[in-house]
């Protein structure tokens, strides 16, 4: 992988000795990666504001996330996969989407309404995906109803979303706000910006959507459930105002649950192995989407390692009977979903709720 340093951009943003901490992490990693082959891709089905779509969902393989080269957030190990070098060239990044699409015209009857692209870092931030790339890659998908863009709000500005938005195409961009708390952002999850700066990239696409004239366009927000250092109550109750903040601002539609799983390489690997931290529990996660529903947005969750110990997770018995119940929430938006499942284990989460505390966490493992 590309070695993590600071540069300008990074330093100053008052995390200094954590980041040192992370790059420490962060470079017991050494592998390299095809810059010419994408990270990820698969095919799935997604709910949107224009109604549930067939996806096809693409994790571009970049330079690296530039705050995670600067040691970055704890619980995200992604930089890990990417290029040596920090920087991808525009012929292999369109070798990647060829790869795609490629995949999708093997494995899918026709093409995808919705195309998701993630870089594991900012698709805008042009250091990662250069003006060129960004464009060519607009006219590659402009057929398609939709496309969700990953990045920091930073990047994000109507000229840049007008890219897609002029080629018809109704365009989401999807935030890692992680909380709307600025303390537990900072704090736990290590990102520099405030909750002020996805307001701020909410107007800009609020901005693009008044500008746009035969498109949509708006914010995706992405929520970290269970952030290492709080309790699984203290997380279930910032979860829950952190859905109902970003669902009052103008220009975000959809929050998607991210529940914390434990990657290699980061703080949260390194609390998890020191019996030090616990994945949320997936009842958890159905209580939030419960509370939760009668927000003015779609909410939706997807609990990625669902089951395995270092995903979120119930007792192993009724895993995938949960997963199944949130998957068909996400679809439906009909939290009666959760009442057709049930477990002894719901006892033993209601007591972690009522008792962990803060210096006896994980209370269970």
């Amino acid at each position: 992988m590309s070695k993590p340093s600071p540069d300008v951009y990074e330093q100053g943003k008052g995390m200094d000795a954590h980041n040192q901490v992370m790059r420490e992490i962060r470079s017991r990693k050494e592998a390299s990666y095809d810059p010419h082959e994408p990270t990820r891709v698969w095919l799935d089905e997604d709910n949107t504001p224009g109604g549930v779509k067939r996806s096809l969902t693409i994790i571009l393989n970049t330079g690296g996330c530039r705050w995670a080269r600067a040691g970055g957030c704890t619980m995200c190990g992604y930089v890990a996969e990417s290029v040596d070098g920090g920087s991808v060239s525009h012929e292999a990044l369109m070798d990647q989407i060829d790869v795609c699409l490629e995949h999708e015209d093997e494995n899918a009857d026709e093409p995808a309404e919705l195309i998701k692209i993630y870089t594991s870092g900012s698709f805008l931030d042009e250091r990662e995906v250069g003006a060129e790339t960004r464009r060519a890659i607009a006219e590659t998908f402009a057929d398609r109803d939709r496309i969700v863009l990953e990045s920091l709000p930073d990047f994000v500005d109507r000229e840049k979303i007008g890219d897609f938005t002029g080629h018809g195409i109704d365009t989401d961009i999807a935030i890692g706000l992680e909380t709307a708390t600025d303390r537990v952002r900072h704090d736990c999850v290590n990102k520099y910006f405030d909750f002020a700066d996805f307001e701020d990239a909410c107007a800009e696409a609020a901005t693009a959507d008044a500008e746009a004239d035969d498109a949509e366009a708006g914010i995706k927000a992405y929520l970290l459930m269970k952030p290492p250092f709080l309790t699984e109550s203290e997380a279930v109750a910032d979860m829950i105002s952190s859905i109902e903040r970003c669902a009052d601002v103008e220009g975000c539609h959809t929050v998607s649950m991210n529940p914390c799983n434990v990657q290699r390489y980061t703080m949260v690997d390194e609390l998890y192995f020191n019996d030090g931290y616990r994945p949320p529990w997936l009842w958890s996660v159905a209580h939030v989407l419960e509370e939760t529903a009668d927000t003015d947005a779609i909410v939706v969750s997807d609990p990625v390692g669902h089951g395995s110990d270092r995903g979120p997770h119930n007792c192993t018995e009724c895993d995938d009977l949960v997963q199944k119940a949130i998957k068909d929430f996400d679809l439906r938006q009909d939290p009666s979903v959760f009442e057709q499942v049930s477990c002894e284990c719901e006892l033993t989460w209601e007591t972690v709720m009522e008792r962990e505390r803060g210096f006896n966490q994980p209370l269970t493992r």
